[in-house]
Formats: structure tokens, sequence, C-alpha cells
């Protein structure tokens, strides 16, 4: 009877520790690929995903709101923002420092609608069905964003940062089955091109392939995980051993780099995190050799 005891104490200890430590320990990862033109000089993109914020979330959105000072050229944000149905205004406040750097954005399913509680235990099976029953006003939130970032949901854009001429080719959310693969043109005459979308589906990888690299969020890195960090699912068919970091992949279009945020939310009816610590991603683009 008392190894029933022990085991009880040991899982509601790992419980509380995902719960209530793991889940707010935010930090930041750091990585390079060099796939800007010989001479260009380094950019730093701040890759910001699936903070799912909630408004009595003060800790996070104090954090977030420090970000700016990583001195950062560039944030891509890859969606899922909002967590919350009242998350638009502390959202937007906590985001006000990045918005005024260069920056882009795609949308997550959460940022059209509010989060439904589900069982849990679905995602080790399939990837979850898309929530769409109470709309959010992601209006007002995307046209405050469009004050200072480029809108990439099913379209094209164009930046110069630091010298280089940066190309962007964005996607509505994959998951929600909003992607329209067909309506955007890549642009002409740039110096990189880069692909953002929130979910990482390997359709997402084959269309958008022509990118020199691809942002995505949506994975939450596997959320629980194995010890080690090592994902279990990620919600799309994307490999789990590509749950977040950046990997090399070979598409119909040519090689292309993936670089995955773990994001820094949850559900908030599935608050917890294990062996996979909140993050934003901090991408430095060197020059090719």
């Amino acid at each position: 009877m008392l190894w029933l005891w022990v085991l009880l104490g040991v899982g509601a200890t790992i419980f509380a520790w995902a719960a209530l430590i793991e889940r707010n320990l935010f930090t930041v990862k750091y990585d390079s690929v060099a796939i800007l033109p010989k001479g260009a000089k380094p950019i730093r993109v701040l890759h910001i995903s699936d903070i799912h914020l909630a408004p009595w979330q003060k800790r996070k959105q104090r954090w977030v709101s420090k970000l700016a000072e990583l001195k950062i050229d560039l944030v891509v944000d890859t969606g899922d923002n909002l967590g919350h149905r009242d998350a638009i205004k502390p959202a937007l406040e906590c985001l006000a420092p990045l918005v005024s750097l260069p920056g882009v954005f795609v949308s997550g399913s959460n940022d059209y609608y509010e989060p439904t509680l589900k069982n849990p235990l679905a995602y080790l099976a399939k990837p979850s069905s898309p929530s769409q029953l109470h709309r959010i006003d992601t209006e007002t939130f995307t046209r405050e964003l469009e004050a200072g970032w480029l809108n990439l949901n099913n379209r094209s854009g164009e930046l110069t940062v630091k010298g280089t001429r940066l190309g962007f080719v964005g996607l509505d959310d994959p998951h929600d089955q909003l992607a329209d693969y067909d309506s955007i043109e890549e642009p002409k005459n740039v110096d990189v091109l880069i692909g953002v979308a929130h979910a990482p589906y390997l359709r997402v990888i084959e269309e958008l392939g022509s990118s020199d690299i691809i942002f995505a969020g949506h994975t939450h890195g596997g959320q629980v995980c194995l010890p080690g960090g090592r994902a279990i699912v990620t919600n799309c068919d994307l490999p789990a051993r590509n749950a977040r970091g950046l990997s090399g992949w070979e598409t119909d279009k040519g090689y292309t780099f993936l670089n995955v945020c773990a994001g820094l939310g949850t559900s908030i009816f599935a608050p917890v995190r294990l062996f996979c610590r909140p993050e934003v991603r901090v991408l430095t683009l060197l020059p090719k050799d």
C-alpha cells in the first residue's frame, strides 16, 4: 500500500511543478543560420508565438513587454497571441514595444475564437479539431498590429532591414484550414525569402519550400514532454523530433530551414508544461560563407 501513496505523491509533485512552476519559467532560446547574402550585416530576429494570453496573466505580460530590450532587428509573430476573449487590450499593451520595431505576423485559431474545454488525451491520437464556437474581435486586434507590422495572412510583403531586402510570404492558419496556398505571389528581386505560418504542417513546408527559412509555432514544443524535452505529439503531422527549434528540409521547391517556436503559453483549460519551458526564440540570420 505504501507504494501507492508514494506513486500518488510523485504524481502530485510532478503536476504541481508543471502547472504552477514550469509553465511560468519563460526563457529565450538562441540560434543562428547562414542565409543572408555574402557581406550582409547579421539580423537578429525575435520569433514569438503562442502567447495564449489571458487577462490575469500579469507575469507573462510584464515579461513580454521587456523583450524589445534584446536589441532585436525584426520580429516574427506566428500567432495564437490571444487565449481569452478579454485578452485583446492586455495583449496589445505588452506587445506595444515590439510593434514599434519592424515585424510581420500571421494569426492562429486562438486569435479568431476563444478556447473551449477539450479532452487533453485526445491530442495523443490526432491533431485537435479547430474551435469555432465563440468569435473574438480579431479585426480590432489585427488592425492594431498592422500599425507597425506587416499582416501576412495569405499575403506577401517586403521589408529592408540593415540594408538587406527581405521578402515574406505568409499563410493564414493552416490548422483552421484558412491557408490559401494559391493566392499568394512571392516577392521578386529580394535578397532573402522568408515563409511564415502558424502551424507547420508538412504541406505548409512543401508550399513554402522556395523560402530560405520558414517560421512557425503551434506545436508548443510538445507541451508535455519526456525527460530531455522529447516531444510526444506536435498537434499536426510534423514529426515529434522537429517540435521546436531549427531543422532543415528538402522540398520539391528546394532546400529550406524551419524554425519552430515552442511558444509562451497554454490553453487556459490545460495550464501545464512539463520538460518544455515556455520560450521565445532569437535567431540570428548570418551571411553565407
